[in-house]
């Protein structure tokens, strides 16, 4: 049977890709979204990859999707927290609703869906949790401190959580993108974006597929003995 995987945000740039490369690897993936209903079902037209509308960052709601979930299609074994937003601005203009709504979603998401799936992980004795972070938890970025931190916290919560999963057979690790070529980034006006790549050793943007690919190995039977890493994908922008 095949093992169900939850991707969160998983209809859109990295998320889509993760979700595709998990199903070429045999998985029955079920992407979450929020809010672009039509994109989401384009998705499914075009991958087949049933999707789940909800708010990670609610956790009543998540408890009660993933319990849906697991009625549907099998208990929840691989679970990737790629869902996340943006609030930037410096300290002094950001109100404390941009610093919660980052914190409640991007941090707050990964400890729901943790909450939701791990226990089940740990009883059967196998389970994969891979978290996104970004460049920008590793080496701060001006005008994110919301951002930043959250992404921060999720390489902290990681590490943390793989050693409780351990013994278990569950696996908790991370990523951290640099600077990778989806709609976000190719928003970005063209003088800030050639500096931004200026600033890249390989000299280009990621593309989501490279993210995709180590999500893909973390979460394979051949990944059991990589747990509470960072994987830094960013074309050698941050050496950390």
């Amino acid at each position: 049977m095949a093992r169900v995987a939850i991707v969160t945000g998983g209809t859109r740039g990295i998320g889509e890709a993760i979700s595709i490369a998990l199903k070429a690897q045999g998985r029955t993936v079920v992407a979450n979204y929020t809010g672009n209903e039509a994109r989401a079902r384009a998705f499914t037209e075009v991958t087949g990859i049933p999707t789940a509308r909800w708010d990670v960052g609610d956790h009543e709601a998540t408890l009660a999707a993933v319990a849906a979930i697991a009625e549907e299609h099998g208990p929840v074994d691989i679970v990737v927290n790629n869902a996340g937003i943006t609030r930037d601005g410096v300290l002094h203009r950001m109100n404390f609703d941009d610093w919660n709504e980052v914190m409640r979603v991007n941090l707050g998401g990964c400890f729901n869906l943790a909450k939701a799936t791990f226990s089940g992980m740990r009883e059967r004795g196998w389970g994969r949790i891979v978290n996104i972070g970004s460049i920008n938890g590793q080496a701060g970025q001006y005008g994110q401190v919301n951002y930043a931190a959250a992404k921060s916290g999720i390489h902290g919560f990681t590490k943390a959580l793989a050693q409780e999963g351990a013994k278990y057979g569950v696996t908790v690790n991370a990523i951290a993108p640099g600077y990778i070529d989806t709609d976000m980034v190719a928003a970005v006006p063209a003088p800030v974006l050639e500096k931004i790549v200026a600033k890249i050793p390989v000299g280009r943007l990621g593309q989501a597929e490279e993210i995709a690919r180590g999500v893909a190995f973390l979460t394979s039977d051949e990944g059991g003995f990589v747990t509470g890493s960072t994987m830094s994908i960013n074309g050698g922008q941050h050496m950390y």
